[in-house]
This record gives structure tokens, sequence and C-alpha cells, in this order.
């Protein structure tokens, strides 16, 4: 397999963060515009939590910066200690397919359960790419 190739992910989570902010600036602003709200009046998070009542996009944009932050550094631990392989590629789509899911349904109709799934999935696939890291750390010479 080319290393590379694992690369991949890593930039497909990236435009799954911009397609989130997107969302959330072009929400934003439509409710400052339909409020009359001037964005300095959310200017801290106190502020903004007061003010604006649908914060899906928001709190999934948050969320991208948390756990995922563990997926980035497997794939680059993976990348950089020569581990690819099929079986870790295949592993690294299926946890942006799960993180796609989860923001998809966190920035939609939000249904709390289905978002769970997403996420566990999620979490499944991450501590299986984890196992596999350390195995292999552990038994490949």
């Amino acid at each position: 397999m080319e290393a590379k190739l694992i690369l991949w992910p890593l930039f497909a989570m990236f435009l799954l963060v911009v397609a989130v902010a997107a969302t959330m600036l072009r929400r934003r602003i439509a409710f400052y515009k339909a409020n009359r709200i001037h964005p300095q009046k959310t200017a801290t998070s106190g502020q903004m939590a007061a003010t604006i009542t649908d914060t899906r996009a928001p709190d999934n944009f948050r969320n991208l910066f948390e756990v995922p932050v563990l997926f980035y550094v497997a794939v680059l631990v993976i990348y950089v200690a020569g581990l690819y392989s099929t079986a870790f590629l295949v592993l690294a789509w299926v946890y942006v397919a799960a993180r796609a899911a989860h923001s998809f349904i966190q920035c939609t109709s939000n249904v709390v359960m289905n978002r769970f799934y997403a996420f566990f999935t999620s979490c499944t696939v991450l501590s299986i790419m984890w196992l596999m890291i350390a195995y292999q750390l552990a038994t490949v010479k």
C-alpha cells in the first residue's frame, strides 16, 4: 500500500471541519440579520449562549476538536512509524464516515440516540486503531 493513502482521511476530516464551519457561519449570519442583532452583542461565550438558540453547528464544530484529535495523532503515528496497511486505511475511512454521520445528525435533526450511535461507532473504531498501533509497535521489529 502506498504510504500517503493513509493521509487522505485526514484531508477528509479537514473538509468536514470546513463544512461544519461554513454551516455555522451561514446560520449565524442569517440569525443576526433576521433578528437585527449586532455581532458585538455576542462577543463572549456567555453573551452568545444567552442570545443564540440554535447551537447545533457550533456544538458540532467544538466536537470536531475533541476526540478527533486522537484520530489525527493516530494517523500521523501510523504514517511516521510506517505501520500503514489496508486495515488501517479502511478503519480510518470508517472513522471519517462515522464522524461525518455524527456531524450531519447533530447539525440537522439532532436526534440524540442516532448521534450517539455514530459517536459510539467512531470511538470504537478509534480504539481499535490505537490498539492495533500499540500491538504493532510492541511486536513488529
